[in-house]
């Protein structure tokens, strides 16, 4: 080596100018792929700041839990309506249980004892249904309302005023917006 080289700075120890290669000539500077990667990991942690692995985690546990909450729901599911069921049922078999002693008393003589017996086991039916939250309802004399009632007639009613409720013809259950079925009901028509 020269002296002049010598001299020089370390980092000044380029090439002469004749030695280097042109931008076009220059090929690519060679990086393996892991080491890219790992450049492109630690900007991805630098931008995220420091607690974004824990949040991320926290996230990832997170929509685990609802997961396993989904799936243990859709699990449960058919067995609370199973016993859902089953309290109806038990509900209405002291109904059944009396009409069974009506129809074994049939064949008497009184015919009024059979027919309150029935009336009576209709009541206790209504009361089960009531205890469900499915009251019954079947009032005349009040103005005809969509929710609850079902128009199956216009009738002629002159004291009456127009769109009253007449007559019912089949009970309703539930109250407005929770319904079993609507009363079917007669309605008095406007007056010409």
């Amino acid at each position: 080596m020269s002296d002049q080289e010598q001299t020089r700075p370390a980092e000044d120890r380029s090439p002469p100018e004749s030695e280097r290669t042109s931008p076009e000539r220059s090929a690519a500077p060679r990086t393996t792929p892991q080491g890219g990667e790992a450049r492109e990991q630690e900007a991805e942690s630098t931008r995220r700041g420091p607690g974004a692995e824990e949040l991320e985690d926290r996230w990832r546990r997170a929509l685990a839990d609802l997961d396993n909450l989904r799936k243990r729901y859709a699990r449960e599911l058919p067995r609370e309506r199973e016993a859902e069921r089953a309290k109806v049922a038990a509900a209405f078999l002291p109904v059944v249980d009396n009409l069974e002693l009506a129809l074994a008393h049939a064949g008497a003589d009184d015919r009024g004892a059979i027919v309150s017996g029935v009336r009576a086991v209709r009541d206790q039916a209504v009361e089960v249904l009531r205890n469900l939250g499915y009251p019954r309802y079947e009032e005349t004399g009040v103005p005809f309302h969509p929710e609850q009632h079902e128009v199956v007639s216009v009738v002629d009613e002159p004291d009456t005023p127009a769109g009253t409720v007449v007559q019912v013809l089949r009970p309703g259950y539930g109250d407005p917006g929770h319904q079993l079925r609507p009363a079917a009901v007669a309605v008095s028509r406007k007056q010409e």
